[in-house]
């Protein structure tokens, strides 16, 4: 139990996320003393559909305020935005956004995103890649509401544009995108709960080399 024991805290005080297996971003400490990327951990217990700690399994009733540790320097005037960049609703310096949200119908940068990370309620929004049209919930063309998905042009759209301009296009509900999503979501999931595993094992296995060594 302890060896299992020490090589969690191993994994825990890498340099990187143990999910995404990248440099942390943002940074967030669980109530366990885990570190993880505020985004990866967020999305994690989003399609886990429970607040569990990826490397010791601790359960959280109640989703904590997770501890942020900023690394990043403090930034100067935005830049102006480069093509296809969509800004940020809320950025009054208009930074780019780095994810649109389906529900909220709006895209944010990082620092706006991170309420849907922290909060019970906003934390079960879909979250997609940025999307250009999400910040108005109404067709500019047709004066509807924007309650369908074009697979084909990867876009919202409204009924009569499922009719004309996108008419043969591969359209369904936004519901049942939303559904596609969070089924990807979870094989994903699964996906990072293997690699997580693989790498425990692995830094257990140089632990008790480490040992074996140090014996002699």
């Amino acid at each position: 139990m302890q060896q299992q024991a020490l090589s969690i805290e191993q994994v825990s005080a890498l340099p990187e996320c143990c999910i995404c297996l990248d440099e942390f971003t943002s940074p967030a400490s669980l109530p366990c003393g885990h570190r993880f990327c505020l985004e990866c951990i967020g999305e994690y217990w989003r399609i886990h559909e429970a607040c569990q700690c990826p490397l010791c399994k601790a359960v959280f009733p109640i989703r904590p305020r997770l501890k942020t540790h900023s690394t990043a320097q403090p930034q100067g005037p935005a830049a102006p935005l480069k093509a296809g960049e969509v800004p940020c609703d809320l950025c009054p310096s208009k930074r780019p956004a780095v994810k649109s949200c389906l529900v909220c119908l709006a895209s944010y940068c990082g620092d706006h995103l991170e309420p849907h990370y922290q909060d019970e309620e906003l934390g079960r929004h879909l979250l997609i890649s940025v999307v250009k049209n999400l910040e108005d919930s109404v067709c500019s063309l047709h004066g509807k509401q924007l309650e369908r998905f074009c697979r084909s042009d990867q876009t919202c759209v409204c009924a009569m544009c499922a009719q004309t301009e996108h008419r043969g296009h591969h359209i369904i509900s936004i519901g049942n995108e939303a559904a596609k999503k969070k089924v990807r979501l979870k094989r994903r999931r699964m996906k990072l709960q293997r690699m997580i595993d693989e790498r425990l094992t692995e830094v257990k296995k140089l632990e008790l080399s480490r040992c074996l060594h140090s014996a002699f």
